[in-house]
């Protein structure tokens, strides 16, 4: 999508010791023209591509839950002699944004090779493509490193789900230092973006195993999902607007949607299922779509900074689908 208390004290520490490594500007002495370079192909290439703002924020995403936002997820193969790495892992399948993240390297390493990591080039692509589709923004400090480690079987352990419920996707948010505000806020992003039919068919067709329909999803929208879009329980090809109507306008519209019974995913339905998460949706819903995006500022920022490489950690890669020789 995406708590064990014991892992707590020591996730603090290491969170604030990389953070203090991070700064804003970070290249303004070694690569002055660096986050601009970012900001430029993205105000460029985005408008003519609106869907790759949501996949370059689900890359982020997915990115910072496997081994911290170091890159990590960009990798084509590493050192591990035979690993398979998390872009080969089923959640990742069907990622995209990567040649959007190679472009913007290219010429960054043109302008001051060796400077930029790729961590870096993610974490304000991200974020400057949300903004140019009329999306929030948030502070990026810069300074992250890239990770040399890459494994297909983390991403299935650490990855949250579109089948996960809300203890599970609770267990993953908390690990990282992220409570249920940060899981409501962040499910948001579903606003925008499309989806596979294969990452909630189950839920119109298959429920429980016994060829039943998901009775916490909304029934005049589950029959219209599978009258005009999914029509067969093995349709993995359709794909479906996450928030219908509204899917290239960052809004309120997803969380209307989930408060009706019409989230796409399992993992958005469970969010009504706790008096603690249903809150911050009503909550949300009562406010401003300005103070959503504040809320969610401050929820990515946090994300941007899990388990950070940063010093004399990790690389700066040269190229970001393989580490350096």
């Amino acid at each position: 999508m995406v708590s064990v208390a014991h892992f707590g004290i020591a996730f603090v520490f290491i969170l604030g010791f990389s953070n203090a490594q991070l700064e804003f500007n970070f290249y303004k002495k070694t690569c002055p023209q660096a986050e601009k370079i970012v900001l430029d192909f993205v105000n460029k290439h985005i408008p003519n591509a609106p869907t790759l703002a949501a996949s370059l924020l689900r890359m982020h995403f997915h990115d910072c839950f496997v081994q911290g936002c170091d890159g990590s997820v960009l990798l084509n193969f590493t050192s591990a002699s035979g690993n398979q790495t998390e872009k080969q892992a089923p959640p990742n399948l069907t990622l995209g944004g990567f040649n959007i993240i190679d472009r913007i390297k290219i010429l960054l390493e043109d302008e001051c090779p060796g400077i930029v990591s790729c961590a870096d080039v993610l974490a304000l692509a991200a974020r400057d493509a949300v903004v140019v589709t009329g999306g929030p923004s948030w502070k990026v400090p810069t300074g992250r490193r890239d990770g040399s480690i890459s494994n297909a079987a983390e991403v299935m352990l650490d990855i949250p789900s579109f089948f996960d419920n809300l203890t599970t996707l609770r267990a993953d948010f908390n690990r990282r230092g992220l409570d249920d505000k940060d899981l409501v806020v962040l499910s948001g992003a579903h606003t925008i973006g499309i989806a596979h039919c294969s990452s909630f068919t189950d839920r119109l067709y298959n429920f429980t195993g016994v060829g039943d329909q998901d009775p916490s999803l909304d029934s005049e929208y589950a029959e219209n999902l599978k009258a005009r879009k999914c029509k067969t329980s093995s349709d993995t090809n359709t794909i479906v607007e996450m928030d219908p109507g509204s899917f290239r306008t960052f809004d309120l519209s997803y969380y209307k949607l989930l408060m009706k019974r019409r989230g796409l995913f399992v993992s958005d339905a469970t969010l009504l299922t706790s008096s603690s998460t249903r809150d911050h949706i009503i909550k949300i819903l009562e406010g401003s779509l300005d103070d959503f995006f504040h809320e969610f500022a401050l929820s990515m920022e946090k994300m941007g900074k899990i388990e950070l490489k940063t010093g004399t950690q990790g690389e700066i890669r040269k190229n970001c689908a393989f580490v350096n020789s």
